[in-house]
């Protein structure tokens, strides 16, 4: 959504590795969303809604592992109930991560276990909220001297914006298609 800023970045600039875990729980009700929002105090992304997942440590077998691994430690959903269906496209973010979004398939009975230090809250959104373009709003606001644009997806009472809003459209492209 922002090509003038992305041709402003210098060209060497290197990207630290992540990966997401997009949880897609097979609820009887219909698909839903799992989200967690992270804690205030954090450095990086204090409050915001994000998908579990992080930085690609060392041992990391890929961004599979990534994101299972950072899935088990940040909320405890253990990836024995996880079915991995595909990946997004790999989303760059203006603090310098290059994520891979991880799609996968949630068989409900697990237990969540959230860690207190990263992780607020955990919720569930439908799918279809995230499947209607009515829901993607765009808005922008200036960052670090240039205005940035960005989608918001406010749902009852959690403001989804940035990368993981990005990420969500994707999502929808791609089923969409």
């Amino acid at each position: 959504m922002n090509p003038e800023v992305r041709a402003a970045l210098a060209p060497d600039r290197v990207l630290r590795p992540a990966a997401v875990l997009v949880p897609v729980i097979e609820r009887e009700t219909g698909p839903t969303i799992l989200l967690t929002q992270r804690t205030d105090h954090l450095s990086h992304h204090a409050g915001q809604v994000a998908f579990p997942g992080g930085r690609v440590d060392k041992t990391d077998a890929g961004p599979v592992d990534t994101a299972l691994r950072e899935t088990e430690e940040e909320i405890g959903l253990d990836r024995s109930y996880i079915d991995i269906i595909g990946a997004l496209d790999t989303y760059e973010t203006g603090t310098g991560f290059s994520i891979t979004p991880i799609v996968g398939l949630v068989r409900p009975g697990f237990t969540l276990t959230l860690q207190a230090e990263e992780v607020a809250l955990a919720f569930e959104v439908p799918l279809a909220f995230f499947l209607d373009p009515a829901n993607h709003t765009r808005e922008s606001r200036e960052w670090r001297g240039a205005l940035r644009h960005y989608y918001v997806m406010p749902y009852q009472g959690h403001h989804i914006w940035g990368a993981t809003a990005g990420m969500l459209v994707n999502l929808y492209e791609k089923l969409r298609r």
